[in-house]
């Protein structure tokens, strides 16, 4: 049997035809500016149907920008984009209240994180408390000032990068922080056709500049309630389940992932479902995320670290290790 809740209502085939029509053109118009790099796009496409938020973690001058402004164009949102420095305020990224003399009140101004897509740049270079403004907004999906409540755009997806290699001077975000992220991945070096590509592509233009709008929020809210929908059977669950509470268990693991992370993965397996045009999950759908979804929220024991084996190894082989179960009757 599946695990369906009582009154669940599946979402009907139009409905689901309508987010792989959408998803294939969101990733045509991504792919006019950013070559090469589809299993990334998909990821943030998946984070954006699941109403998750994603951590790029990887070296300067890799298109990092240019990924979030080109999703932001074809989602036909909004795109602001914070550069993360010691010295910012955390009004400076939610806003503050400002007098205006005329009106002899303060009023709001909101800050850059009222956008449907929120390029964080280097997060990782600005202090706690500018931090916690930026994870409160992603966690709340709100901003309170002076004890009022704004709420923030739907859809809102904050894209976050940190650089791996410089260090100094940067202050890393803890682990109950990371956790706030859906998933994590690195958009990493083009392949030298793909960067020849790139090189004509933008040496007789600006394709960003003609990334088409293909969808609108209010579509992409719609999608998001009908992702929403996508049924979870129980065996699903179970390897879910199985594949998080390894992590827990394993040797070479320190702090293994949290309840968090086994929603993550469910609602993660949903966007992919309906992108492939499925009303259901299958485990492979959870198999191909788990990585990406489990990464940023583990601690290698430090026996690991001292090794230089990466989490990324060690959840590579717990994946393997775990049977991928065979669900019957998902349509039924």
């Amino acid at each position: 049997m599946g695990s369906d809740a009582p009154g669940h209502d599946r979402p009907d085939d139009a409905a689901l035809a309508a987010i792989r029509s959408t998803v294939d053109r969101l990733r045509a118009a991504v792919e006019g500016v950013i070559v090469g790099k589809r299993a990334v796009i998909d990821r943030l496409l998946v984070a954006m149907l699941a109403e998750g938020h994603v951590l790029i973690e990887d070296v300067p001058g890799i298109g990092k920008t240019k990924l979030a402004r080109a999703l932001s164009r074809a989602l036909g949102g909004t795109f602001q984009r914070i550069q993360f420095t010691p010295d910012l305020l955390p009004s400076d990224v939610s806003g503050s209240l400002v007098f205006d003399q005329r009106s002899a009140a303060f009023t709001f101004h909101p800050g850059p994180v009222f956008a449907n897509v929120v390029l964080a740049d280097e997060v990782n270079r600005t202090g706690p408390r500018t931090q916690a403004a930026l994870l409160e907004a992603m966690e709340e999906r709100q901003v309170t000032v002076e004890r009022q409540t704004y709420p923030l755009p739907r859809p809102f997806l904050v894209v976050a990068t940190q650089n791996p290699v410089e260090l100094e001077g940067t202050f890393p975000l803890p682990e109950a922080q990371l956790d706030r992220f859906f998933l994590s991945t690195a958009v990493g070096y083009p392949a030298r056709e793909d960067e020849r590509d790139m090189l004509r592509r933008f040496r007789v233009g600006d394709p960003l500049a003609e990334v088409p709008a293909v969808t609108t929020p209010e579509e992409l809210a719609a999608m998001i309630g009908t992702v929403r929908r996508v049924y979870v059977g129980a065996a699903v669950e179970d390897y879910v389940l199985d594949l998080v509470g390894r992590t827990r268990a394993h040797e070479e693991i320190e702090l293994g992932a949290s309840p968090r992370a086994a929603l993550a993965l469910v609602r993660a397996g949903q966007a992919a479902a309906a992108m492939a045009g499925r009303g259901f999950v299958i485990p492979d759908d959870v198999r191909a995320l788990a990585l990406p979804v489990l990464a940023h929220r583990i601690i290698p024991a430090a026996r690991v670290e001292l090794q230089g084996r990466s989490k990324e190894a060690i959840l590579r082989d717990l994946i393997a290790q775990v049977p991928v179960p065979v669900e019957e009757g998902v349509e039924a």
